[in-house]
């Protein structure tokens, strides 16, 4: 994989082409949800005038259809602005359709050394201690599964149960540009249903219709972890919950809202 090739290329400030990389497990024509999360991420970030002494601490997903592979358009708006607090909301859709996916974030206002560090739970292995582990079997070559190394401590993507997996992205966000660490973790904390899956893939389906990110420290390295797991009613309604850390330590949590059913 060359170094100028990313999960998507920018066009121009607001619009991309999402490239083969994001490609999911299920459907070669539409996204897995971790890149466009990722791209939404940064264009909270990014949007013109964003305080620089604020920083996301939580980020919640609608993803409102599959996110198609081609060209896509990013708007932003803040619907709320405060001295320590604003709440952005970014939407992600192709060109001239509707969305496909929302971002409504909280920023909070941080200062160096304002209040004593409270690290909670202890750290999981590194993935220095770990083998890389294969993505179930995919039928295309090109995809989420081919531009993300996966390192479990616990489970794996074909043992049903909970699972503990380092990832780290191959290619950059957006091809040229710099990669950051909080792309990192939005890139991974999509995969958490499939990290802690109960079931069986070949079975049954497990579509999560949203994605919520809490972060208590922001993201340093190349590696983000999400330590999952999923709990099934017999209706059918799930929810994959997991703690996410780097190799620093524990950096928030993530949950899925999950639809389980007989394929």
């Amino acid at each position: 994989m060359g170094a100028a090739e990313g999960f998507f290329e920018r066009l121009d400030a607001g619009r991309f082409t999402a490239t083969a990389y994001t490609s999911g497990p299920w459907d070669p024509g539409s996204q897995h949800a971790g890149p466009p999360a990722a791209l939404l991420g940064r264009a909270v970030e990014e949007r013109p005038g964003a305080r620089a002494d604020m920083r996301i601490a939580r980020i919640t997903y609608e993803i409102l259809r599959p996110v198609p592979i081609g060209e896509l358009e990013i708007t932003t708006s803040v619907l709320r602005a405060g001295r320590s607090t604003e709440v952005v909301e970014a939407a992600l859709a192709p060109a001239g359709a509707a969305p496909v996916m929302l971002a409504r974030a909280l920023r909070i206002r941080v200062a160096e050394e304002a209040v004593p560090a409270v690290v909670p739970g202890p750290q999981v292995p590194p993935p220095g201690e770990v083998d890389v582990t294969p993505f179930f079997p995919v039928p295309w070559d090109t995809g989420y599964h081919s531009a993300v190394e996966a390192r479990f401590t616990e489970g794996a993507f074909v043992e049903p149960g909970p699972g503990t997996c380092w990832m780290r992205m191959r290619v950059p966000l957006v091809a040229g540009e710099e990669t950051r660490p909080l792309d990192r973790v939005l890139i991974a904390a999509d995969s958490g249903n499939g990290i802690s899956a109960v079931m069986d893939f070949g079975r049954y389906v497990f579509v999560n219709g949203d994605l919520t990110v809490h972060l208590h420290r922001h993201p340093v390295g190349e590696w983000a972890c999400v330590e999952a797991r999923t709990s099934v009613d017999a209706a059918g309604i799930g929810l994959a919950d997991a703690r996410l850390h780097d190799e620093k330590g524990p950096i928030g949590r993530s949950a899925q809202s999950l639809f389980v059913a007989p394929r």
